[in-house]
This record gives structure tokens, C-alpha cells and sequence, in this order.
């Protein structure tokens, strides 16, 4: 499915259950694509909600923005706009960038009645610096490419020694693409990583800060135990500040929670929301006040 947004891209996106059901969205995290999320949507749809899985401009199958405008403000407009067509407030399930533009739509008194509960998963309100230094190291050591998906492969698991390795590499291969050269890319535009924002700013912290302490709906922080994006420092400041959000940690899970131990990620999801999913007379938005 292919939604069409203002700048003219259009974003891709999978989509699974009844459109009677409330609407969860699904971001993932910077240079991953929806399919990250593995069987979550399937999950999700199959108790009751939904489901709306996303790749962010500038990843997997949506359109690169040829200026590279990306940043959280640029997805925020585009998740508006997803919403809008939808016509459905929804749940924002967001990991780690997904995340960050999940909380800015939520913190903003403008954009609330478009989000009725907030999941973000291993994201703090300001991630850890060096965790997300060594993300970035790892995106840009890829850039002149893999010979092979099974090189690609060896690349992650040296990253990510805690995880099993699969079988085949048929999901993985969904997150690169074949150049003309003969190599295998990430699917994401190498603009991104310019676009990302100045973490160490006074002021980008404020406000960080400052949207974190204007969330009034439902929120889970979902924390993988051996993550170096949002250790105990983060977990605390984001408890701190939105008291009435609740927190689970996943044993056996580091920054990438979702493919790390899905089972247990979807099962924490679905339990939370569930308890705080919408009256029928929630499930539509009037899009008259949503502009930013």
C-alpha cells in the first residue's frame, strides 16, 4: 500500500486487519524498514487491532526525498498525513527513531486527539549518546556496500553477537537492495544520517524534554535489557518525566527489541494496549486542527 503525502513522496506500507478495529501504526527505527517488525502486525490484527507498518521517507520501499529532507519534523508531517487518509486516531508504536516521531505528535496539544496510546520501544526522551554513536558507525560502515546478503549477514552478526542467526537470510534481504555495481546496499538514502538531529544541543534537549512532559495518553517504554541506547540513566529520566507511563524490560533483547525477542515484545504490546484501546466512538478523527 502507497500513501501520497504533501512533499509529493509516497510512503510505503503494510497493512493487516480490520479497518472496524482500532488503528496501531508500526515506525521503525533509523536505517531499518517496516520489516523489522517481523510478525508483529499479523499478531496484532489477529487480536483485534488494525495494523499500519511504515517505512519512514528515505527507507526500505518510500520515496527519497531528493533534497534530503528527512529529521523528525519532515515523518511527523508524513505521519499526519497517514492519518489523516486513514481518518483513524492510532496507537504509535515507535523503536527508537519511529520512536522520537512518535512522541513528538504526542507531546504536541495540537496533534493529540491523532494518538490514543504511545509504545515507545527503546528510545529514551534523549537517547544515550555513545549507544547511538556506535549505531551510527555501524549504518556507515556499510556504505561501499557487500559483495553478497550473506556477507551482509556476517556484518550483522559481528554487530550483534547476542543474536541467532537465521537460517536463511530472506528477511534480511529485505532491508538491502542490488545496485547496478553488483552490491548489495542498505535500503535507505545516505542523506539520512545528515539529517539526523544535533542530540547535543541545550536546546534540541529542551525540547525533547519539554514534549516528553506534555504526554497525557497511555505510554510503555519497552526496554531490551542489554540495550546501549537506553540504559538505566535513560529509563529513569523517561519515568521521571511521564510518571503515569508504564515500563517493561526484555531479558535477552539489546536496541533492537522487536527482532531481538519478538514473542516477548508483541506479547507486552498487545497486553498494554489492549487495556487502553478506544471506545467505538474514538476510532474516527475530524483532521480540522491538525495542521502544524
Amino acid at each position: 500500500m502507497l500513501f501520497k503525502v504533501p512533499s509529493g513522496l509516497q510512503i510505503a506500507a503494510s497493512c493487516w486487519g480490520s479497518e472496524r478495529d482500532p488503528l496501531v501504526v508500526l515506525m521503525h527505527g533509523g536505517g531499518q524498514t517496516r520489516y523489522a517488525w517481523g510478525s508483529t502486525g499479523e499478531t496484532l490484527a489477529a487480536r483485534g487491532f488494525h495494523v499500519i507498518a511504515i517505512d519512514l521517507r528515505g527507507h526500505g520501499d518510500s520515496d527519497w526525498h531528493p533534497d534530503g529532507e528527512y529529521g523528525v519534523k519532515n515523518y511527523l508531517k508524513d505521519l499526519i498525513a497517514v492519518l489523516e487518509q486513514v481518518d483513524k486516531p492510532a496507537a504509535l508504536v515507535g523503536a527508537s527513531l519511529g520512536g522520537l516521531v512518535a512522541m513528538s505528535m504526542a507531546g504536541q496539544n495540537n496533534l493529540k486527539k491523532l494518538c490514543w496510546s504511545l509504545v515507545m520501544v527503546d528510545i529514551g526522551i534523549h537517547p544515550n549518546l555513545e549507544g547511538s554513536a556506535e549505531i551510527i558507525a555501524f549504518m556507515h560502515s556499510g556504505s561501499e556496500g557487500f559483495a553478497s546478503v550473506a556477507e551482509a549477514a556476517d556484518a550483522v552478526t559481528d554487530y550483534l553477537p547476542h543474536r541467532k542467526r537465521p537460517r536463511d537470510h530472506r528477511g534480511l534481504e529485505k532491508n538491502l537492495r542490488l545496485k547496478e555495481d553488483g552490491r548489495y546496499y542498505w535500503h535507505w538514502d545516505p542523506q539520512f544520517l545528515q539529517a539526523r538531529p544535533m542530540e547535543l544541543t541545550d536546546a534540541y534537549r529542551q525540547q525533547q524534554s519539554a514534549l516528553a512532559e506534555n504526554i497525557t495518553i497511555p505510554t510503555l517504554l519497552i526496554k531490551g535489557a542489554m540495550s546501549n541506547v537506553v540504559t538505566d540513566i535513560e529509563t529513569e529520566d523517561f519515568l521521571q518525566t511521564i510518571r503515569h507511563a508504564e515500563f517493561v524490560e526484555i531479558k535477552d533483547a539489546a536496541h533492537m527489541v522487536a527482532g531481538d525477542r519478538n514473542d516477548i515484545f508483541a506479547s507486552s504490546a498487545i497486553d498494554f494496549l489492549h487495556r487502553n484501546r478506544p471506545g467505538d466512538g474514538q476510532l474516527r478523527l475530524s483532521t480540522a486542527d491538525t495542521a502544524t
